[in-house]
């Protein structure tokens, strides 16, 4: 059996802001997502899809769920002779230590590790988007133009594109890529539409010395001070033009929006025909019994997964294992994660509600039924919601609330801590 060529990396240690309670006691790559996985599950699933055998994840904000998840690696096929999953946390070293300073830094303090696979190919991912890729199609694009660096990119709308890594990217092969000419990070004023998918591949030694050199900055990026020190340097660096469904989900509407994707006849998002695979003994997911549904049960567009119970109502919403919808109860437009327990009659509508939450009787979250409010209302885990409360559209709610500190009447702007 030939030794594999390629290593990836996935940058998974991460918190973001802008998904709040989400992400208070987890990295975004261990964001439930889908109704029983979590984000990281998408890139490792296409990396075992691809064939790509030997990975490392970075790992530094509150990493226990995320290590936990991953396990042993075999949910994905990563454990054997020439296969493996390592998590790379930050380490205390004999000339001193530090946190990740950037994702750059991550690998750079990790070089140890990557010299050691001996490398052909080093393939960088971020492990918190959602889509499907094939890898090694990007890798032969790579040796065929023999670059220094590979990067993937997907065209955005420009008015979105200031959020994003964008390139000028040449039409040397048309739709397939070319090779970059200009790069910003984050502009305010974008110049291309084309917006990286932190997928990046390298040559071993082109990185390295990348990165010996970037040592010397203040700042520690692949996009701010990698990619542009590179094409400074008339390195040979392309992009790779990707045309699939990339779910960035940095923000709570787009997370909220990239479940709704999972629904419908025909689902921008198929788990089933991407191959998506997770850990079904974390949180005990294959051991939950089949979903009971009660002689008043109505469900329509939803995503309901072993271990829920439905006595009420729920539409265009994804349920995780565990979630308990009681009688008379309305759930629209919303994403419950695992063993929440929803009273009689409540409504919610657009709610992200974190794990281990209970709602008390005729409780209303978001709005009454029948529209899809413009907000999300978002309620951390581990709470107790009084009964016949009301939580108006696009409020937060932080984890762990005392009772003490609930109002009977929530409205929108408000954060409950």
């Amino acid at each position: 059996m030939l030794k594999p060529t390629t290593l990836a990396m996935i940058l998974a240690g991460g918190r973001v802001d802008e998904l709040n309670v989400l992400t208070y006691y987890r990295p975004k790559s261990a964001v439930p997502f889908g109704g029983f996985g979590r984000v990281i599950d998408f890139p490792l699933s296409n990396l075992m899809n691809s064939g790509i055998e030997q990975v490392a994840i970075l790992s530094q904000y509150r990493s226990y769920s995320l290590i936990n998840h991953i396990g042993t690696g075999a949910a994905w096929d990563m454990i054997g002779r020439h296969r493996r999953v390592a998590v790379l946390p930050p380490f205390t070293a004999s000339e001193g230590s530090n946190w990740y300073r950037g994702s750059a830094d991550a690998i750079f303090k990790n070089l140890d590790f990557v010299r050691y696979h001996e490398p052909e190919d080093i393939l960088i991912l971020s492990g918190d988007h959602i889509y499907k890729m094939e890898y090694q199609d990007m890798i032969a694009y790579h040796h065929q133009k023999d670059a220094d660096l590979t990067v993937a990119f997907i065209k955005v709308p420009r008015k979105k594109a200031h959020r994003f890594g964008i390139a000028a990217i040449n039409n040397e092969d048309g739709a397939r890529g070319g090779r970059i000419e200009q790069y910003w990070e984050k502009p305010a004023v974008p110049e291309s539409d084309w917006a990286s998918l932190t997928v990046l591949c390298f040559k071993p030694e082109v990185l390295y010395r990348a990165l010996e050199e970037n040592q010397a900055g203040e700042s520690f990026e692949f996009g701010r001070d990698i990619i542009p020190l590179l094409l400074h340097q008339n390195c040979r660096v392309y992009g790779y033009k990707f045309c699939g469904y990339w779910g960035y989900t940095r923000t709570v509407d787009e997370y909220w929006q990239s479940n709704m994707d999972l629904l419908g006849d025909r689902p921008l998002i198929d788990m089933e025909q991407w191959g998506i695979r997770t850990n079904l003994e974390h949180r005990g997911i294959r051991d939950f019994q089949p979903a009971l549904m009660g002689d008043n049960a109505v469900v329509h567009n939803s995503m309901v997964y072993n271990g829920c119970v439905v006595e009420g109502t729920v539409r265009n919403s994804i349920l995780f294992p565990g979630v308990h919808v009681g009688k008379g109860a309305v759930i629209e437009n919303s994403v419950l994660f695992f063993d929440n327990i929803v009273g009689a009659n409540c409504r919610l509508n657009k709610v992200v509600a974190d794990v281990n939450t209970i709602y008390g009787e005729g409780v209303v979250a978001g709005s009454e039924p029948g529209r899809i409010p413009a907000r999300v209302t978002v309620i951390g885990w581990n709470n107790h919601v009084p009964e016949q409360t009301i939580i108006e559209e696009g409020v937060t709610v932080y984890p762990h609330l005392k009772n003490g500190k609930w109002l009977r009447h929530v409205k929108t702007g408000e954060v409950l801590r």
